[in-house]
């Protein structure tokens, strides 16, 4: 039996992003390796798990056959334990939480893997950072879970077969790709990985063909342009190639009608014209270019017709073999087979939370005349400066707000009033509150950030803070991502811990499961 101590033991692969870029390019080199020495006719066996208790579960819960078959040969390489579950056969079926089921796998065995396919987004990542701990603390090795795809969020293997793809074609240099995608790019999560995916490249030149129905999600185009990619857009092939700087790297994807809303689906033929390719089209091809898919192909209306399947253009059939190379070179790592020789950067550490909580200068001045009507507290708490110079209507709803996040259902005051500056601003004023928990702070932060929290004892000012938006939210009742796909949304009854992070600089919460961002004031219940 193969030593299995390599340091990716026991991870797990929700998004791309799991894996740094050189644990990227090590899953990579690895693959490259098993598929040459698969190729010359080696036993490989220093690449396979080899261990009969080792048990790799596959629970797809939507339909697959391409990542689904791959996993599983892949598992019969690694001659481990390989289940199989799907929807229609096994207790998802009959109500039972995807964390129940899958908690009661991972006594089953001494170490084991879970690939999940579902259309919980962010499924995975909640698996991984729940059952982890629980594991370790109930005496079990700590699972693997891989992401096989999750609604329209990631499909991060698929990403990593597509770029071990590439990185083929390019002779494995990894300076620079020059990269067309085309077709449903609003559904697509395999082109929405590429958004991080595309980084194992040092230069990257990203083209965005699509009418507007069909077009890149703008976050995800805008995650692009952050990470350092040239995107330029397109609405037609037609288009694309009467610019003249048309890429020699095709990556196709279908028409996703099962998720099209019906305004889409009324103009899906005249969508999918634009994004066919067509026979009169081929002389005006760079030297060299290659048309990848992720599959299946729609076999009644394919944008990478039959016609084509013969010719030099067909990158898309090794492509779909390469799965099987990728993926159990990424099992091989989680279960510690592969990883004793990586050398390179990994994750780096999660940032330290930054300060919200300002402590102010305390001022006792007589109030000017702007704040008659606002009853002085001799003891309690005042929030003051909501919403400076907003919109008076916008004043009254984040009041509205604050009471209702805060459950201020008590004696006090509240009203909008004048700045010095002759703006206007939201005041509450609530007598005979003395204190203001950590966790209140926070919810404050974020229902009202900039405003003060004055702590008011005798007539005077005794403490006073500046709140800025929390770096985190979470453990909260009244918060919700609004995505409902997500694995955290209550309609799943999953009992998920809703949990938010801030973009840095920015006024924006993104979901920690499924990823999804939100402005501030649409996190609350």
């Amino acid at each position: 039996m193969t030593k299995r101590n390599g340091r990716f033991k026991g991870r797990s692969v929700g998004v791309v992003g799991d894996l740094s870029l050189d644990e990227q390019r090590y899953l990579y080199a690895k693959a490259r390796e098993l598929k040459a020495e698969t190729a010359a006719g080696g036993e490989a066996s220093r690449f396979r798990i080899g261990d009969p208790d080792y048990s790799a579960y596959l629970v797809f819960l939507e339909n697959s056959t391409r990542t689904r078959e791959s996993f599983r040969n892949a598992a019969l390489f690694h001659r481990v334990r390989a289940t199989m579950f799907d929807a229609a056969t096994s207790s998802f079926a009959k109500n039972e939480s995807l964390t129940d089921a899958i908690k009661m796998l991972v006594g089953y065995a001494p170490e084991s893997c879970f690939v999940i396919r579902s259309k919980l987004e962010g499924a995975c990542s909640w698996l991984a950072d729940y059952l982890g701990p629980w594991a370790e603390r109930s005496g079990y090795a700590r699972p693997s879970f891989i992401n096989a795809g999750d609604g329209k969020h990631e499909h991060p293997t698929q990403e990593f077969l597509d770029e071990f793809s590439f990185l083929e074609q390019l002779g494995w240099d990894d300076g620079r790709i020059h990269l067309a995608l085309l077709g449903d790019l609003h559904h697509g999560r395999t082109v929405h990985s590429k958004a991080d995916g595309l980084r194992a490249f040092r230069e990257v030149v990203v083209d965005l063909v699509a009418p507007p129905e069909l077009a890149m999600p703008e976050h995800y185009a805008e995650k692009m342009r952050r990470n350092g990619f040239e995107v330029r857009t397109y609405g037609s092939i037609d288009e694309y190639l009467a610019s003249g700087k048309a890429a020699s790297i095709w990556y196709f994807t279908r028409l996703q009608l099962e998720r099209m809303g019906e305004s889409v689906l009324e103009k899906a033929p005249a969508l999918r014209k634009a994004v066919t390719f067509r026979k009169d089209m081929t002389d005006k091809l760079p030297s060299g270019t290659r048309f990848y898919h992720p599959l299946p192909r729609d076999r009644l209306a394919p944008v990478i017709p039959g016609f084509l399947d013969d010719t030099p253009l067909n990158a898309w059939d090794a492509q779909s073999a390469n799965g099987y190379y990728t993926r159990a070179a990424l099992m091989g790592m989680l279960s510690g087979v592969l990883g004793d020789d990586f050398e390179g950067e990994g994750l780096a550490a999660p940032a330290a939370d930054e300060e919200f909580v300002l402590e102010a200068p305390v001022s006792n001045s007589a109030k000017p005349e702007y704040k008659v009507g606002i009853k002085p507290v001799e003891s309690g708490l005042v929030i003051d400066h909501i919403a400076p110079g907003a919109p008076v209507e916008q004043i009254w709803n984040r009041i509205d707000k604050i009471r209702r996040v805060l459950g201020l259902n008590v004696r006090s005051s509240h009203g909008v009033y004048h700045t010095n500056s002759g703006d206007f601003k939201g005041i509450v004023s609530v007598p005979d509150l003395l204190s203001f928990g950590e966790k209140d702070l926070k919810r404050l932060g974020a229902v009202s950030p900039g405003c003060t929290l004055n702590l008011v004892k005798d007539r005077e000012v005794v403490k006073k803070y500046r709140l800025g938006m929390p770096p985190r939210i979470y453990n909260f009742d009244d918060i919700a991502c609004r995505n409902e796909l997500c694995v955290s949304h209550p309609s799943h009854q999953e009992h998920v811990e809703t949990s938010f992070s801030r973009k840095k600089g920015t006024d924006t919460f993104v979901c920690r499961w499924c990823e999804r961002e939100h402005n501030y004031s649409e996190i609350w219940i």
